[in-house]
């Protein structure tokens, strides 16, 4: 199969391109660096030339809801357009285990109106929603981090590696649409700040954590409101694992905020 995977450059894209190719696939990276735009449509119309399936991982950040909406709305139905003109049989989506639970957040926001005009969309559709990433941890320090303090959000989740992200939407893209939502999550329940000081050991950093709701994730996220439910799909690979093996920093600005 032709599979093309837009934002396949990213964090979660690049896994998704090696997991195709392990396979036998053929897979087509999309993103603004190979010449492609999304968001004008340049050079989208030949990149989607014979695709079969289509993977968005694509990350479009913004200061607010409506600005989150605004972008992934449009750029999700001038993808969709494009896929229905090529003649994509299956469209598969990465979005955010949890994501109908809060409204607060506006990144949520923007994904809540990717998720409804992909299930409304002229493309047969699986959602994939992913819980958040190993490397979620330590992108939330340095996106608040303040000379040598950093707010992290007490939150509960269940991190997934990226490689197996990667694995699962390989495996999606080359099956048959679902028409509904996977959830995906890794092995175990972590606390996001005990990750993130687990993550600054392995870097070997010193910056005090202040945990704290006053940032991205509002007092709606505590509890269990982040964890998957009993019908999620689970990965294996564990935080320990890679924590122990002291794994760089993820470039924020390439990577997906989940």
């Amino acid at each position: 199969m032709r599979v093309a995977v837009v934002g396949g450059t990213g964090l979660a894209g690049r896994h998704v391109v090696e997991a195709l190719r392990r396979s036998g696939q053929d897979a087509v990276a999309i993103a603004r660096s190979m010449g492609v735009d999304v968001i004008t449509g340049a050079g989208l119309a030949e990149a989607l030339a014979g695709v079969d399936s289509v993977v968005d991982v694509l990350n479009l950040p913004a200061a607010s809801a409506d600005e989150a909406r605004s972008r992934f709305g449009a750029a999700t139905t001038r993808l969709l357009a494009a896929e229905q003109e090529a003649r994509v049989g299956h469209h598969v989506l990465l979005s955010i285990l949890g994501l109908d639970r809060l409204e607060g957040n506006a990144h949520y926001a923007g994904k809540r109106r990717q998720e409804e005009l992909s299930m409304a969309g002229p493309v047969p559709v699986t959602i994939v929603r992913a819980a958040q990433f190993h490397e979620f941890a330590g992108m939330v320090v340095d996106w608040t981090r303040r000379g040598g303090v950093a707010i992290v959000p007490p939150l509960l989740v269940q991190p997934i590696a990226a490689s197996d992200v990667g694995a699962v939407l390989a495996e999606v893209a080359t099956g048959e649409p679902r028409g509904d939502v996977v959830d995906l999550a890794g092995p175990e329940p972590q606390d996001l700040v005990d990750m993130a000081r687990r993550t600054l050991a392995a870097r070997g950093e010193m910056i005090r954590l202040v945990p704290s709701w006053s940032g991205p994730f509002g007092v709606e996220a505590a509890g269990e409101v982040l964890l998957p439910g009993p019908d999620a799909r689970l990965a294996e690979t564990t935080f320990r694992r890679l924590a122990r093996r002291g794994r760089p920093v993820v470039d924020p600005t390439r990577a997906d905020h989940r």
